[in-house]
């Protein structure tokens, strides 16, 4: 008896999954895609800003998979929502040339203990575009960065955390001492000297990167107001990108320690 009533039970369970198997395939995330004005962003989140005006062309050249059109309101709401955002990119309209791609995910500069899945990212997209940024401005874990790259080599890569310098490489360009950014170890720290005569270094900030995506590319915390590409009647010109997931070699890898 007890023989029988299992295989009933195997069998029943069986059947239900043969139903419920194009049903739990159906469920797919959809994003809202009707066209709308641009959405602003910027703090708590990493983002490329690429000179290109096809969205579809930058999500290809990221390797996303699964992409779904989205409009800016949608995608930019999953890319800030902790769990929809995991692992997942939006890729806007362009905005005056530039396409953005955001996300938390995206491979950031890390220390020496980590492998580096951010330059090789921002390198093969110089190959393939004229002008590639990437900006992040993580307040809370004090960590920013921003690099750039174009004609197929790095420019300007600089990242700080809480912990120190991450990543320094090319000369600084004129708008970051523009902004005041030469040197950077201590907050606040302004006019004054250490012991040995020499300038202490100040921590930047998250207004220093967006006034600095601004002199590069787009501010994107004033997309707000941004009246850029209208049409005829004057009027903001609508759109909508894709929202995409990463690909696995953008997973965050530790160096292993050799014997």
């Amino acid at each position: 008896m007890i023989v029988i009533v299992a295989v009933l039970i195997v069998a029943t369970v069986a059947i239900a999954a043969i139903v419920m198997a194009p049903m739990i395939a159906q469920r797919k995330l959809v994003f809202e895609a009707s066209p709308d004005a641009p959405c602003p962003f910027g703090p708590g989140i990493a983002w490329l800003a690429v000179k290109c005006d096809d969205p579809l062309r930058v999500a290809e050249a990221l390797g996303l998979h699964d992409l779904s059109p989205s409009n800016w309101n949608s995608g930019v709401g999953t890319a800030y929502d902790p769990e929809l955002g995991v692992g997942r990119v939006f890729v806007t309209p362009p905005v005056d040339g530039w396409v953005f791609a955001i996300g938390a995910g995206l491979p950031l500069p890390q220390g020496a203990g980590f492998v580096d899945k951010h330059s090789p990212m921002m390198l093969d997209l110089a190959a393939r575009f004229p002008d590639v940024q990437f900006f992040a401005a993580f307040s809370e874990l004090d960590y920013f960065a921003w690099c750039r790259s174009g004609s197929g080599r790095s420019v300007r890569a600089f990242a700080i955390s809480d912990s120190g310098i991450v990543l320094n490489r090319g000369r600084s360009t004129r708008e970051e001492r523009a902004l005041g950014l030469k040197l950077y170890e201590l907050r606040g720290v302004r006019g004054r000297r250490g012991d040995a005569g020499g300038e202490l270094l100040m921590h930047p900030t998250e207004e220093h990167v967006m006034r600095l995506a601004g002199h590069w590319s787009v501010n994107p915390t004033h997309l707000a107001t941004w009246t850029g590409d209208q049409d005829q009647a004057g009027s903001t010109r609508l759109g909508s990108g894709y929202v995409g997931l990463q690909p696995a070699e953008w997973r965050s890898e530790r160096l292993r320690k050799s014997a």
